[in-house]
């Protein structure tokens, strides 16, 4: 396994690698933006389009939170990781939103 740091970020690629994932190779990532409404995600997601990323917005049926997720295919570089990470919360944080993380069902 590659030197990843001791952050969430990178036991999330560790967890992936252990799941069986080639983190040399693209896979889809969703990011996970936590929005006040489905008209702010909706918003939201219209940004991130422009961005590159496939959105969708979901609200959880027990919590009745929303969520703009926003899928990408990429390797998953922990710096590129971060760096959409930080885009997406520039985008979202005016907004009312925030990157709340991010998963993989991976490339295995």
């Amino acid at each position: 396994m590659r030197s990843l740091p001791n952050d969430e970020t990178g036991e999330a690629l560790r967890q992936l690698e252990a799941n069986g994932s080639d983190l040399s190779k693209p896979l889809n990532i969703d990011f996970f933006i936590a929005v006040p409404s489905k008209l702010i995600g909706e918003e939201i997601a219209i940004l991130v389009r422009n961005l590159g990323f496939n959105p969708s917005v979901e609200q959880d049926n027990e919590t009745d939170d929303w969520t703009c997720y926003c899928t990408i295919k990429i390797v998953p570089d922990y710096n590129e990781i971060i760096r959409l990470e930080y885009e997406l919360n520039n985008v979202s944080k005016p907004l009312g939103g925030f990157v709340d993380g991010f998963g993989s069902y991976g490339n295995s």
